[in-house]
């Protein structure tokens, strides 16, 4: 039996490290063709080399989400090397590899909002337009956003990040009713605290496990926790399904 996304090709933005990198292995495994689309250039071709040794179809292209001219030659280049465009993950965001201060909200500078804004959000729709068109000529697509369960918990001294990802979830349900009638469907993950470092530190240990014991589940999320939903929101499992924000926390957000 084939893959159940074999003959399909996936961008995932930010895959060059982390979550985005547990994503974009996940549809490997599941028989996509990858783009990994990252601002981090070497690390992209590291991983896109990792990938084919391993037997995947991999291209590393690298992209600043923020930049139209970027987007657009993501999307040419993915459309040259493998013919379509079926899947898009949109998890590049202004976190941890492109740091964020953490202090209260009258002590973020106006640039850094602006940055944030312009990453996390800006980010997203340009990659949207410059993707969608490709798979409107497929007649089939599907985007997967990434949010995050400080929405819904309200997370302090981070109030730009938070804003941002609220706007995720408001532009996911938008563009569901605007693209539905091409067959493309749009959804939503939003994880809770993960433990996505590549090389944590004490600090962030610490951290990660505080985090721990507000959830139901009462253990350390990892990456691996989250891939099998963007599987499902990537696969013809969830067809009819879009417009939908699903939370993977392990019962943080409602404890």
């Amino acid at each position: 039996m084939a893959p159940r996304l074999d003959g399909k090709t996936a961008i995932v933005t930010g895959s060059a490290h982390g979550i985005g990198k547990a994503y974009a292995r996940r549809l490997a495994e599941d028989g996509a063709s990858v783009v990994i689309a990252d601002l981090d250039g070497p690390a992209s071709d590291a991983v896109a080399a990792e990938f084919t040794g391993d037997g995947f179809a991999a291209l590393a292209v690298r992209t600043d989400i923020a930049d139209a001219a970027s987007t657009q030659h993501l999307a040419d280049a993915t459309v040259e090397r493998f013919g379509r465009i079926d899947i898009l993950v949109n998890n590049a965001a202004m976190f941890s590899v492109v740091p964020m201060s953490r202090t209260t909200f009258d002590e973020i500078s106006e640039p850094e909002w602006d940055k944030m804004m312009a990453v996390n959000l800006r980010g997203t729709w340009l990659v949207c337009k410059a993707v969608v068109p490709h798979m409107r000529k497929n007649g089939w697509g599907k985007i997967v956003n990434i949010s995050s369960s400080t929405v819904f918990e309200g997370i302090p001294l981070r109030i730009h990040y938070v804003t941002s990802k609220a706007g995720i979830i408001g532009f996911t349900r938008t563009l569901a009713c605007e693209v539905g009638k091409d067959n493309i469907t749009v959804n939503c993950v939003s994880p809770g605290s993960t433990l996505s470092e590549e090389a944590p530190t004490d600090d962030v240990l610490r951290f990660r496990t505080m985090a721990a014991q507000n959830r139901v589940i009462n253990r350390v999320q990892k990456p691996e926790d989250l891939v099998g939903a963007v599987s499902f929101f990537c696969s013809p499992d969830s067809d009819f399904i879009t417009g939908q924000t699903l939370l993977v926390d392990g019962g943080s957000a409602f404890n």
